[in-house]
């Protein structure tokens, strides 16, 4: 989704900000607080200050962000805006996903509402999210192929552009 939609998001802080959510499952493992081990950080209501908090946290790493981009040939714009958006889009995409395929996630919390995600739960097979986490990821790394081949077609023409304009 974020090679999709990278005009619109921040490739690294959207795909960094599925990991920072899971920092509260990793304590509450390491303390052995025991269950549920998908807390508060892993509801819409909390994520989303996650999320926002990651992308303002993100915004001193972003000429970081920038060379790491460089390396995968991909071009890198960003703004304050648009690395607080990709946190807060890539937490709630992780609790979504976390939602369907773990029993002890809250996604709606503290709604009423939480019942008919905890409905939309049973109906989805972990095998079915499993085959679908999967088909995205190969997709992904098609839409990467083609992105790249665009990106050396473009500096190819360029390229051309200029040694034609100075001979």
């Amino acid at each position: 989704m974020g090679l999709l939609f990278r005009k619109w998001l921040d490739i690294p802080v959207f795909v960094l900000a599925n990991v920072v959510v899971d920092i509260e499952v990793l304590v509450i493992v390491l303390f052995g607080l025991g269950p549920p081990v998908h807390r508060y950080c892993h509801t819409l209501l909390v994520g989303t200050a996650v999320g926002a908090l990651w992308g303002i946290a993100a915004y001193p790493l972003r000429h970081f962000f920038k060379r790491l981009m460089h390396l995968f040939n991909l071009p890198y714009e960003t703004s304050f805006r648009k690395l607080v958006l990709s946190g807060i889009l890539g937490v709630w995409l992780h609790i979504l996903i976390d939602g369907a395929y773990h029993y002890d996630v809250k996604v709606l919390w503290p709604f009423r509402a939480a019942r008919l995600w905890l409905a939309i739960h049973r109906l989805l097979d972990k095998g079915l999210i499993e085959d679908i986490c999967v088909s995205f990821f190969l997709a992904a790394i098609l839409i990467y192929a083609v992105v790249l081949a665009s990106s050396k077609k473009r500096n190819t023409n360029k390229k051309f552009k200029r040694s034609g304009e100075l001979g």
